[in-house]
């Protein structure tokens, strides 16, 4: 490999001459004499490494680690994901300095016309510790999430510019997506079943099914705001830092557009415990509407900011069934899947949400 100029392909590619090149052509005089690199995270659809330079003059402004992203050294998985690693990487070099959300500082991202070799170097999160999925999270946690989340919405919020945008891994331009979707959704019923449906009650059965039956209709009838989703936001893919009062959102390989309160409906149905969430979740869309205004939003009720987090439930249940039905079973993914399952079934009752769809959305106050 040319060690200046090309995109890395695995770890033995990481080196102090790279990456001081790469920093070097964003603006940053950097001479280094070694480079440590260790392996973090599980890889499953990319490898993550954590770098650590040892400078020869240390530079003003660089972290003392960085996070270095790769594609998964499975060709075969390489090949079937790259729409999430075009994804994540449109996020770091044409959204990410647009929004508010708060994300790791990308000091370098580079990708192949395919997609199927990329880059991306990041701050390291220090001292951040990863929400847990199978925990859930309380209040407070929950409320820098959705305020959060509304960071990425509300500047992306009816712009008509992502409608376009070559960064989406997920962009269902018409009907005809929409309900190739839906009969997906249909589809992936049985299969999900067949691998979690012991661990869960009779009535979530029902539930799943009534729910992914009615995705076409859903999509379809989709109302009004649209913004650019995450795709993916739960507490997997959040970095709360120490202080308690930040976080870092991370994995921005399923970035879609549609209705904003899908992604906020997700994280509350699955990343938040049932009990907590039936005490809780008003607080937690009432913070996030305010954070909504907050970032220039206009023309948008509380009571239309609840009634679509109602209709944004189906999300919490879709996005699992999917995956459960695709994905590669795991001991871990499996009781992820069932926890996520259990409590979206619960919310889509809760909240009545199969009601919806179909119907008005737009509450006056």
């Amino acid at each position: 490999m040319d060690t200046v100029t090309s995109i890395p392909r695995g770890p033995e590619d990481l080196s102090g001459e790279w990456l001081s090149h790469v920093l070097g052509g964003h603006g940053h005089r950097v001479e280094m004499t070694a480079l440590t690199v260790e392996s973090i995270g599980t890889g499953q659809v990319g490898a993550t490494f954590r770098v650590t330079p040892t400078y020869a003059h240390r530079p003003v402004g660089l972290p003392d680690t960085f996070v270095v992203k790769l594609p998964a050294a499975d060709e075969s998985v390489r090949n079937s994901v790259t729409f999430g690693y075009r994804s994540e990487c449109a996020f770091y070099s044409a959204v990410n300095e647009l929004v508010a959300v708060p994300a790791p500082e990308c000091y370098h991202v580079d990708v192949s016309a395919d997609a199927s070799d990329f880059v991306l170097v990041l701050a390291d999160q220090v001292g951040a510790a990863q929400g847990d999925q199978l925990a859930g999270c309380q209040l407070d946690a929950a409320v820098l999430a959705v305020r959060a989340l509304a960071g990425l919405h509300a500047p992306t919020w009816n712009d008509p510019v992502w409608r376009d945008f070559d960064g989406l891994a997920f962009n269902l331009r018409d009907d005809a997506a929409k309900r190739g979707l839906g009969d997906f959704a249909k589809m992936s019923v049985d299969p999900a079943l067949a691998v979690v449906g012991a661990e869960l009650a009779p009535e979530d059965h029902e539930t799943l099914a009534a729910t992914m039956n009615a995705v076409t209709d859903w999509l379809l009838s989709e109302p009004a705001p649209f913004t650019l989703l995450h795709g993916d936001f739960r507490l997997d893919n959040l970095l709360f830092h120490q202080d308690g009062k930040s976080l870092a959102v991370v994995d921005w390989q399923t970035l879609g557009l549609g209705l904003p309160t899908r992604d906020l409906a997700y994280f509350i149905g699955t990343s938040v415990e049932i009990g907590v969430r039936r005490t809780v979740e008003r607080r937690l869309v009432d913070s996030y509407h305010d954070e909504l205004l907050a970032g220039g939003v206009t023309d948008y009720s509380r009571s239309q900011c609840w009634e679509h987090y109602r209709l944004g439930m189906i999300q919490s249940l879709l996005i699992p069934c999917i995956a459960v039905a695709t994905a590669t079973a795991t001991d871990r993914g499996s009781e992820m899947f069932v926890t996520m399952i259990r409590r979206g079934c619960a919310a889509i009752r809760d909240l009545e949400t199969l009601a919806l769809v179909g119907a008005p959305t737009h509450p006056e106050e």
